[in-house]
């Protein structure tokens, strides 16, 4: 199971499309169900918890997990499309 664990705030105009962004092409490759969409709003204490412990206070941040494991970072961008489908392509 992967783990999308996006790091931003609300009213982030590119935080919000980043996690549009992969709940449409999760679904649209039929991978929903191998991949868990987590959003971090880093106005609150839960989230700027959850940051402070990965290191992503800068907003947008999107971390991908495999097992616990790191395997992918973008840092105050939206990722693109074909970055990230290299990822789920073999699941």
């Amino acid at each position: 199971m992967f783990k999308i664990k996006i790091f931003g705030k609300e009213g982030c105009d590119a935080c919000k499309n980043t996690k549009e962004k992969f709940n449409v092409f999760l679904n649209q490759w039929n991978k929903k169900d191998m991949a868990e969409v987590q959003f971090f709003d880093l106005n609150t204490i839960e989230g700027l918890t959850e940051a402070s412990f990965l290191d992503a206070t800068n907003a947008p941040t999107t971390i991908i997990e495999k097992n616990g494991e790191e395997i992918k970072r973008w840092i105050g961008e939206v990722p693109l499309s074909k970055d990230f489908k290299e990822i789920f392509g073999d699941i």
